[in-house]
């Protein structure tokens, strides 16, 4: 197959290059998926960086000049800031586009930027569930979505077709891509990605509140478990925070679940009840299983 055979946009505009905007210029440019990538990025310094790397065929200085005639345009700022970039953004969408995002929190998305959208742009948000504990445009490599699932939340009544040509693009980079409602995501990502984080921070925050000499021997002794929530809790603040704030209702109904079950577990060992406790950790033993089994681990 040529690369003319590959491209799937002529036009694709990133509106911010941190980990996931840089890897999509990465990937995008590795498979020839696109014509020409143009970038915005509200920090100077970030531009800066995307032009040294080559991330876009063009690194716009504001939104209007990056925006103008793409075909697909990808939001990809922390999803605090979505409300105040969308008025701008929507001004200049090309009649028959795409816009879609790529935050982990699909019904905030829906509800800052849908209602700024023109009727004739297709909205389509997107979450590629991929990363890693580090940000920044450095940060990102052409091969992060290979192997993960991607998953777009199409709203009822969005061409089927647009839908298709954005499920392609991700495909194109390596993902598998799943449909989803905005609401059925955020509950399932509150359980799989927001709870572990939250977890991760609380416990790492735990350990530097020890006392000195206790809180070097921890990161002296640092098991693979801990170290594995110190991965967890290094990355973006700026992204978790808004995150957690911007899904509080279904973060808030998995930590309850959690509680209960914690205390339940407290009990157990309080009480030395050795039954419980083995059969609770065999049933999430097969948790793991099923896990590497999906190749997800």
């Amino acid at each position: 197959m040529s690369g003319q055979d590959k491209i799937i946009f002529d036009k694709v505009c990133l509106i911010g290059i941190g980990l996931i905007g840089s890897s999509m210029a990465h990937a995008m440019r590795a498979q020839g998926l696109a014509k020409t990538i143009s970038i915005y990025d509200i920090d100077p310094a970030a531009r800066d960086v995307a032009r040294e790397l080559n991330l876009g065929h063009a690194v716009c200085d504001n939104v209007e000049a990056a925006v103008t005639d793409a075909d697909l345009t990808v939001v990809c700022v922390p999803a605090g800031a979505v409300a105040d970039l969308a008025p701008e953004l929507a001004k200049h969408l090309k009649p028959g586009s795409i816009v879609s995002d790529v935050g982990s929190v699909k019904q905030a998305v829906v509800r800052d930027l849908g209602p700024h959208v023109p009727d004739k742009v297709h909205f389509i948000p997107g979450h590629p569930i991929a990363g890693t504990e580090h940000s920044g445009p450095r940060a990102g490599f052409a091969t992060l979505f290979e192997g993960r699932w991607c998953i777009l939340t199409p709203l009822p009544g969005t061409d089927p077709k647009a839908v298709e040509q954005l499920q392609h693009l991700w495909e194109g980079m390596g993902s598998q891509v799943e449909l989803m409602e905005p609401g059925h995501h955020d509950q399932v990502l509150a359980i799989t990605s927001h709870l572990p984080h939250l977890i991760a921070y609380t416990i790492v925050g735990t350990a530097t509140g020890l006392e000195e000499s206790t809180q070097s021997e921890v990161i002296k002794f640092s098991a693979s478990g801990f170290r594995d929530f110190t991965r967890i809790a290094a990355s973006d603040p700026i992204m978790w925070r808004d995150v957690f704030l911007n899904n509080r209702d279904a973060v808030l109904e998995m930590l309850g679940r959690f509680t209960e079950d914690l205390t339940a577990l407290q009990r157990a060992i309080r009480w030395g009840e050795g039954e419980k406790l083995q059969e609770w950790f065999t049933r999430t033993r097969a948790i793991r299983r099923s896990i590497i089994d999906a190749k997800q681990a």
